[in-house]
């Protein structure tokens, strides 16, 4: 199930978008103020949430105490690092004693620049599992337009991206 707590409503229009032919994912609406009071349904066994990045206050420690995973993306630039830092930080604080764990995403990485390589420096550095690199490809834009994921297309266009995934499907299964 996807739940969609960002303004924009990316994930719930993803899902707008996606083919009657695939495995359906269901959404969860609720307004993202009342998140203290709502539940998903009980045959649920997996949720995500997607918020918006500049979650804080109530509404992030509402999150993470309802979570048994956030998963953080960053992307390779010196804002994102610097903003990332500090919000990892709060995080930490609000994990009630390791019951949420927080992992990281390097997002649109591209291994050949400079940026990768600091941001790869940046996360050896910090006490919080990275589960995963993803590199910088249009087919994360294009597979939006469409309503799908890595695991909806044909393996052979996106091998690459695959094996990226594999670190981090390995990591969930571990939950």
């Amino acid at each position: 199930m996807l739940g969609d707590a960002d303004a924009q409503q990316s994930s719930k229009y993803w899902l707008s978008q996606r083919p009657p032919s695939l495995p359906l994912i269901k959404t969860w609406d609720y307004q993202a103020d009342l998140l203290l009071t709502a539940k998903p349904p009980p045959e649920i066994t997996r949720l995500v949430i997607d918020t918006p990045g500049a979650l804080d206050g109530w509404r992030l420690r509402e999150v993470v105490a309802r979570s048994n995973l956030v998963v953080v993306p960053i992307l390779p630039s010196a804002f994102d690092v610097q903003a990332t830092k500090a919000f990892l930080t709060t995080l930490t604080n609000l994990t009630n004693g390791g019951k949420t764990q927080v992992a990281v995403i390097g997002n649109r990485i591209d291994a050949r620049t400079l940026s990768g390589d600091k941001l790869k420096a940046f996360l050896a550095t910090i006490d919080v599992p990275v589960i995963g690199y993803l590199r910088d490809t249009q087919y994360y834009l294009h597979m939006v337009e469409h309503g799908l994921s890595m695991f909806d297309i044909s393996a052979s266009k996106i091998e690459k991206d695959l094996v990226q995934w594999q670190s981090i499907c390995a990591y969930l299964d571990n939950l």
